[in-house]
């Protein structure tokens, strides 16, 4: 009798035992450089109980602003077979706005409080809320939304550019004749990569009547970077050619170029300046990757 009595009192520790264990949280290993695509290694399928988030490596810019654009590369993989899903790396990285509403809870979660430069990691189950009907894994850098770099001083004859606190430029006029051709002023000299000929540049920017500084055109207005074709707006074609990413110029304007980005007829043979953050550049992808946001199936 007392045997079974042991035996039946092992039963239940042993069985105890086994209703304490909780699930692990699931092993994600991502590596790469900086400014690179990562390679992402798991086991699978992989199995998600919850949304957990790494820090692969911390950021060194500024904190993020809660409200305020986030510029973002991202890649996402189906956890079930570490399928790539779609990414930002062969294209071009993606701005978005740092709410939930934009964002979404989980990445929400996942990008407030950090810093540019930063590296994420994300893994999240199957959600009956989002389009995804499998765990992810998602890789998030994250970049900045304005010119880092050393100043450049600017030749004698060029307008004074003031930023503000946000990065936004505002132009004090000379008060002269404008220069006759195309004229290209670093302001900020970044040391990223360096743009070629037909790249897809993701950019900051504001253009300005030289004559009295007025504002024509300005991303700054949402604070979120747009992405051009630089083939498509012919006088920066010329004038970024070999600026590196991080940097500001000023580019001068004549109004015997088209402007591309802004066609207004109100300043035909007006001279332009643009004053232009480079935050991107890459070589125009030949199959474009899936348009969907980096927020789907997250």
């Amino acid at each position: 009798m007392r045997r079974i009595v042991a035996l039946c009192a092992a039963a239940v520790l042993l069985l105890a035992g086994c209703g304490d264990n909780t699930p692990e949280d699931p092993e994600v290993v991502v590596t790469g450089d900086v400014g690179a695509a990562p390679t992402v290694t798991y086991r699978t399928p992989l199995r998600v109980a919850e949304t957990t988030r790494e820090t692969v490596w911390e950021g060194t810019g500024p904190e993020l602003v809660d409200g305020r654009p986030v510029l973002l590369d991202f890649w996402l993989e189906n956890a079930d077979d570490a399928s790539l899903v779609k990414e930002s790396y062969t294209s071009s990285p993606t701005p978005r706005m740092l709410t939930e509403e934009d964002l979404g809870k989980d990445l929400y979660a996942t990008l407030s409080g950090q810093k540019v430069g930063a590296r994420l990691v994300q893994i999240a189950p199957a959600s009956s809320a989002s389009a995804a009907s499998y765990p992810t894994v998602t890789v998030l850098d994250v970049l900045p939304t304005r010119a880092d770099g050393e100043a450049v001083a600017p030749r004698e004859g060029m307008p004074t550019v003031t930023l503000g606190e946000d990065g936004a430029p505002t132009l004090t006029p000379t008060g002269t004749e404008p220069p006759g051709d195309l004229t290209v002023q670093p302001l900020i000299r970044g040391t990223g990569q360096q743009v070629g000929s037909g790249d897809v540049i993701t950019v900051q920017y504001t253009g300005f009547v030289w004559a009295d500084g007025q504002e024509i055109d300005s991303t700054w207005t949402s604070g979120s970077p747009q992405t051009f074709t630089l083939s498509d707006v012919p006088a920066w074609s010329e004038a970024l050619l070999e600026q590196a990413v991080g940097s500001q110029v000023m580019v001068v304007v004549p109004p015997s170029y088209a402007l591309g980005v802004t066609q207004s007829e109100e300043f035909a043979g007006q001279t332009v300046v643009f004053v232009i953050d480079l935050l991107a550049t890459r070589a125009p992808a030949a199959t474009p990757t899936d348009g969907a946001t980096a927020t789907e199936g997250e």
